[in-house]
């Protein structure tokens, strides 16, 4: 019996140890969804996006995939950033979201989601333009691929 107690504690360790490893590199199995353009553009419908959770996107160009996220902040304003910023863009390791503050998953620094698109620079997520026309969320493809640098 403690044999096989010490197997499966071996197995949840291991694979603790793997999600936490596929994390630092990919955030969870590459959690970024696939998005589209039709006409230069990226169009994301409001509602899928206006719950305050952050939401992953990876758009794949000619021969570059450009990472970025939206959410929506405490202030009622949908916000976009490139997943990465201009410090730490080379870990590859993007934000992740704890409440209202996106985290940096290589250094560890917080940026509340109010300040998204307003503060630029350093280790804060590197603004994305985007804007608001019939329920959808539009971003233009050009401004998404100004973006490769860091990925």
């Amino acid at each position: 019996m403690f044999k096989r107690l010490f197997q499966i504690l071996c197995i949840v360790l291991v694979s603790l140890a793997l999600v936490n490893v596929s994390y630092s590199f990919t955030g969870f199995f590459g959690h970024h969804k696939k998005v589209k353009a039709a006409n230069g553009e990226i169009r994301i419908p409001i509602q899928s996006v206006n719950d305050g959770k952050a939401h992953h996107y990876v758009y794949s160009g000619k021969d570059q995939e450009v990472k970025f996220f939206v959410v929506k902040s405490a202030d009622g304003v949908i916000r976009a950033a490139f997943d990465a910023c201009d410090v730490c863009f080379k870990s590859k390791k993007g934000y992740s979201q704890d409440g209202e503050f996106m985290i940096c998953n290589n250094c560890g620094r917080k940026f509340h989601s109010n300040r998204i698109n307003v503060v630029k620079g350093g280790c804060n997520p590197a603004p994305l333009q985007r804007m608001e026309k019939d329920n959808h969320l539009i971003i233009q493809v050009a401004d998404v691929l100004k973006g490769a640098k860091y990925f």
